[in-house]
């Protein structure tokens, strides 16, 4: 049993319950300062730095503890480095008047990059469509540089291949889910800007995608003069459409006009019309609340009416 215990390797509890960044920060490699204004973005970065709340935050903190977990850079020929890990850090860092921040260098290639960049980003709690297609496109492509197997022909139901089971091993995902996210990495950006706002949904998004580009044009010219968006029924249909050679304009209208399966019928209103009975105090960010306040009032209104008589 002695024997059996020294050639068991087991993890330790810092590697279970700790980030790869946490663990970076313990270990040996040195951590030095760096000017902000020498570190350029990752090239295609996948995830989105937005000045929002969260972001606003993490920039409070940074005026008040500084920077707790380095970056992680890597360095470029022209003397520059390249920002692998820490995106957010460094605008944050940027909105807090910091002209520095704490960076581990470390000599990467390309693909090994791609890898570490899409790895520390997949540890945050919410992240969009958009930002998990690309990740997983760019992630195996790295993969395959490497020498393993992949396929990224994108058919929503695939061979299983080397690469997609160690990526689903890693993230969660099964390996039908990942080609379906790489998928919407064929949409338009505003079809795709659409997906991550939900305003259409996963699946739909998925079947869009196989339309060819001036179709999901049309498609995007079509939603915004009817107001709505397509099922996931509708858009099974349009793809079938694409494949024939079928698929125009009149027919894209054609599908959208159908009346969805429970759909609850859209209140249209004139805005010239209400425009013009408001007063030219109300902003644009204040009409919809101005709207349902007077409508509230008139309501009222109209039920003390009712009780005199």
């Amino acid at each position: 049993m002695a024997e059996l215990k020294q050639k068991m390797h087991l993890p330790k509890l810092d590697d279970l319950f700790t980030t790869e960044e946490e663990r970076v920060r313990d270990n040996s490699e040195l951590i030095t300062e760096i000017n902000l204004s020498d570190i350029d973005n990752f090239p295609n970065h996948p995830f989105k730095v937005i000045d929002n709340e969260e972001l606003l935050q993490m920039s409070e903190s940074i005026k008040d503890k500084g920077v707790i977990v380095p970056a992680l850079v890597r360095p470029k020929e022209d003397g520059r480095y390249e920002m692998i890990s820490g995106h957010r850090r460094k605008r944050a860092s940027e909105l807090a008047g910091l002209d520095k921040i704490p960076c581990i260098v470390r000599d990467l290639s390309d693909d090994e990059a791609i890898i570490a960049m899409v790895d520390s980003n997949m540890q945050r709690e919410e992240i969009l469509p958009s930002e998990r297609a690309f990740a997983y496109k760019m992630k195996l492509e790295a993969m395959a540089h490497q020498g393993k197997r992949t396929d990224l022909t994108s058919d929503q139901v695939g061979p299983k291949l080397r690469s997609n089971t160690l990526l689903s091993n890693e993230v969660g995902d099964s390996e039908t889910q990942i080609k379906r996210y790489i998928r919407l990495t064929y949409l338009i950006p505003e079809l795709l800007e659409k997906v991550d706002n939900k305003e259409i949904a996963f699946n739909p998004g998925v079947e869009i995608s196989y339309l060819k580009e001036e179709e999901q044009y049309s498609l995007l010219d079509c939603i915004e003069y009817n107001d709505c968006t397509p099922s996931h029924a509708q858009t099974i249909i349009m793809k079938r459409l694409s494949q024939e050679g079928k698929l125009d304009t009149d027919k894209i209208d054609e599908i959208l006009s159908q009346e969805k399966p429970n759909q609850i019928p859209k209140i249209r209103l004139n805005e010239s019309r209400i425009r013009s009975v408001l007063p030219k105090s109300i902003g644009n960010d204040q009409i919809e609340n101005f709207v349902v306040k007077a409508i509230e009032f008139y309501s009222n209104h109209l039920r003390n009416r009712d009780r005199e008589r």
